[in-house]
C-alpha cells in the first residue's frame, strides 16, 4: 500500500521536522505500507513556514489548488490513499469529490477518533486565527457539540524545531495549555497542528493528567490503511451523490482547469520522499 502524505509546509526545506515525521511514520505504518512525503512548492510562501499566510480565508483557499491537484497526481501515479497532514484539512472535500482513492484529513480523522475516546474534545491550538475554521469544520463533520475548549499554546513553529534538541520547555508549555483545556471540560486533547503532534509523538507524550492526547498522524495514516482495506474487502467507498460528493464529468473538469490556467496533471509530477527509503537507507 502506498499513501501520499501532503504537508502544508515546504517540508523538504525543514529537515528537522521532516526527519521527525519520518521517524514517527516509520513506527506507526504497517510493514506493507509506504508513506511518501510531499510538501508545498518552494515558491508558495514569502517565508519558510506558512504561519499567518494560512490564517486568512482567501489566502488559504488559494493553497487548496496544490492539495487538490496533488490528490489527482496521486491517483494517476497509483497511490492507494492521500493523507492531508494539517488540521484545517485544506482541500479535503474538494479532493474527495474528484478522485476515487480515499482522501483522509488530519482534522476529521482526529476528531472522529477523539469522539470515541472521550466525551468533550479539547484542542491545544497552534495558530490562533484558525479557531473559527476548526469549529466550522467540526460542524461540517457533525461533531460541533463534541468540540469544547480550544486553547492557544504559547508555542511557535520554530520553538518546536528548537524543542527537538531541548524538549522540556515545549512539553511544559503544552502541558499548561492542555491542563487549561481539561479544567474547561476536555477529556481528550487534539494537538492543533502537525508539528506539535509530531513533536509530542517523538517524545512519547500521549497523556496529560490521565487525559489522552490524540496522535493525529497516527489516526490519519491508520484511517488511510483501514479505508483502503475496507474497499478491497467490502467494496466500501465514498458516496457519489449531492453537491459535496458527486464526481464532476472528467471532460468538464479538464476544460475548466484549462480555462483557469491551472496546471495539467500527470503521474510524472510525483516528487515525494518515501519514508522507507529515508528510514532504511541503502
Amino acid at each position: 500500500m502506498k499513501i501520499w502524505h501532503q504537508s502544508l509546509t515546504s517540508i523538504e526545506d525543514i529537515p528537522a521536522y521532516r526527519d521527525a515525521v519520518v521517524n514517527h511514520l516509520s513506527k506507526i505504518t504497517r510493514p506493507d505500507v509506504d508513506v511518501v512525503l510531499h510538501g508545498m512548492s518552494k515558491e508558495t510562501y514569502p517565508q519558510q513556514y506558512p504561519g499567518h499566510f494560512i490564517t486568512y480565508n482567501y489566502l488559504q483557499s488559494l493553497h487548496k489548488e496544490q492539495f487538490i491537484r496533488n490528490a489527482m497526481i496521486a491517483e494517476k501515479a497509483g497511490y492507494d490513499a492521500v493523507f492531508i497532514g494539517t488540521i484545517p484539512d485544506v482541500g479535503l472535500l474538494e479532493a474527495r469529490s474528484i478522485v476515487d482513492i480515499p482522501v483522509i484529513g488530519y482534522g476529521q480523522a482526529s476528531m472522529h477518533i477523539a469522539s470515541m475516546l472521550g466525551t468533550k474534545i479539547g484542542i491545544v491550538n497552534f495558530l490562533a486565527p484558525l479557531v473559527d475554521q476548526l469549529r466550522f469544520n467540526a460542524q461540517q463533520y457533525g461533531l460541533a457539540q463534541k468540540v469544547g475548549p480550544i486553547i492557544q499554546a504559547d508555542i511557535g513553529f520554530y520553538d518546536i524545531l528548537e524543542g527537538f534538541n531541548n524538549p522540556k520547555p515545549i512539553i511544559d508549555k503544552f502541558t499548561i495549555a492542555a491542563q487549561q483545556a481539561i479544567a474547561e471540560g476536555a477529556d481528550v486533547i487534539i494537538p492543533g497542528e502537525g508539528p506539535m503532534n509530531i513533536f509530542l509523538a517523538n517524545f512519547g507524550i500521549h497523556h496529560v493528567d490521565n487525559v489522552p492526547i490524540i496522535d493525529s498522524f497516527g489516526a490519519g495514516i491508520k484511517m488511510c490503511e483501514t479505508m483502503v482495506d475496507l474497499y478491497k474487502v467490502s467494496g466500501m467507498s465514498i458516496a457519489r451523490t449531492g453537491f459535496f460528493n458527486e464526481k464532476p464529468p472528467a471532460e468538464v473538469l479538464e476544460k475548466l482547469r484549462g480555462y483557469y490556467n491551472l496546471p495539467a496533471v500527470s503521474a510524472d509530477m510525483d516528487f515525494g520522499l518515501s519514508i522507507r527509503s529515508v528510514a532504511n537507507p541503502i
